[in-house]
């Protein structure tokens, strides 16, 4: 330990000596660890964003669509034909163990119109379990029951965006909106959610029951699908199956037929979405990490220097029985010692950058402990590896030649 202790502190008596070039050297390393730490946070920021805007979109989501990949050898795609009904979304609901909400799922775009300002905004068709699924919550009122969906009632729920579009700061509860002309009752406003993964407002809507979107606004009763909540994120696949087989079922398709309809589920969008953030990070992670190969590269020319400066020294104490095991250790750790200390003023220099990025170009940034420890590990390699030669060079000197050398 003592051992240790003394070759550390002879490494920093060495790089004090020359303080300006040792912090020159340093220069390469601090900026390299800076600009992966504060790339990498930018890339992690953005996959968090993904993360959270996936969630807002609901819970364990999957959408069922009519249509398929491929029918009668002709390429259709999702949400083309009539073949999924109401019927369908409830028998899922009734016989699909991991499945807990069903609603029919319907939009149309509207203007709509209060006092002498008027909104274009998208009309949401949905059942009560809709809220459920999609994680709407109630900023003020209530949501329409199961009897406004039987009835097709002229009721309403406005998203904060058409709000604050129509209404500025009177209460819209119990105020009556026209849609296409036709009056509707506000029962109640959501709490903002923000965009989603789309980079779409979901604040810019109103949702009505899907009944009375079919009957009052779109003249007629087919639905173009339905959104369903799995029990749990654990349980989607399971719930994708289940409907996969009572579907294929209900519509009497055989065992070599194509199925008639589709199915997403929230966890591909969230992989197609966390797999373009992972790409984002490891190139701009991989870019700013040349900028640790350059300095590591000016650590070994300052060594080879610091051991052309100091031959002499090297002479004297091997001939005073330093063994080249101790020699190759003090230079190592000379470059490690270096590289270290950079790689520590680099994680502030990181943490800092990271949060100016933040701050002033309004993009999420996050700093793991792994981007942290990933940075000063590399630095630290940096050291031994480009330290490693200049090292070696300065334990194989011949005592009597570096003796003589001036």
């Amino acid at each position: 330990m003592m051992r240790f202790i003394e070759i550390l502190r002879i490494a920093f008596d060495a790089l004090l000596r020359n303080k300006m070039r040792s912090l020159l050297t340093m220069l390469g390393i601090i900026i390299g660890v800076g600009a992966v730490i504060a790339m990498v946070a930018i890339g992690q920021g953005a996959q968090v964003q993904v993360e959270a805007q996936i969630s807002s979109l609901g819970s364990n989501i999957l959408l069922v669509f009519p249509g398929t990949t491929t029918r009668g050898g002709v390429m259709a795609g999702a949400g083309t034909g009539s073949t999924i009904t109401e019927e369908d979304g409830q028998a899922v609901k009734e016989q699909c163990p991991a499945v807990a909400y069903v609603s029919p799922l319907l939009r149309s775009g509207a203007q709509v119109v209060y006092a002498n300002l008027n909104w274009g905004t998208v009309i949401q068709g949905g059942a009560v379990d809709f809220f459920s699924i999609r994680d709407f919550r109630l900023q003020s009122g209530d949501y329409f029951t199961e009897q406004d969906v039987r009835a097709a009632t002229k009721v309403c729920l406005l998203g904060k965006t058409v709000v604050d579009q129509l209404f500025e700061s009177a209460d819209p509860v119990g105020q009556t909106v026209r849609i296409r002309n036709i009056p509707f009752r506000v029962i109640g406003t959501l709490q903002p959610k923000g965009q989603n993964a789309m980079g779409q407002d979901q604040d810019d809507i109103i949702i009505i029951p899907y009944t009375t979107l079919q009957k009052r606004l779109m003249g007629h009763t087919r639905s173009w699908g339905f959104i369903v909540s799995a029990v749990s994120k654990a349980q989607i696949s399971a719930a994708q199956q289940q409907i996969t087989d009572l579907l294929r079922v209900r519509h009497k398709l055989g065992p070599m037929d194509d199925n008639d309809f589709t199915i997403r589920t929230q966890t591909e969008i969230a992989d197609a979405q966390s797999a373009t953030a992972n790409i984002m990070t490891i190139l701009l992670a991989s870019i700013a990490s040349i900028s640790l190969l350059v300095g590591g590269i000016g650590i070994m020319n300052i060594m080879l220097v610091s051991v052309t400066e100091r031959t002499r020294e090297i002479g004297i104490r091997i001939s005073i029985g330093a063994r080249q095991r101790d020699i190759l250790t003090q230079f190592l750790m000379e470059a490690i010692v270096m590289s270290l200390l950079g790689g520590l003023i680099g994680i502030l220099f990181g943490v800092i950058a990271s949060n100016l990025v933040s701050k002033f170009a309004g993009w999420p940034t996050f700093v793991t402990a792994q981007s942290i420890i990933m940075a000063v590990s590399f630095s630290m390699a940096v050291g031994v590896f480009f330290g490693y030669y200049p090292a070696r060079k300065a334990s194989g000197l011949n005592p009597i030649d570096a003796l003589r050398y001036e």
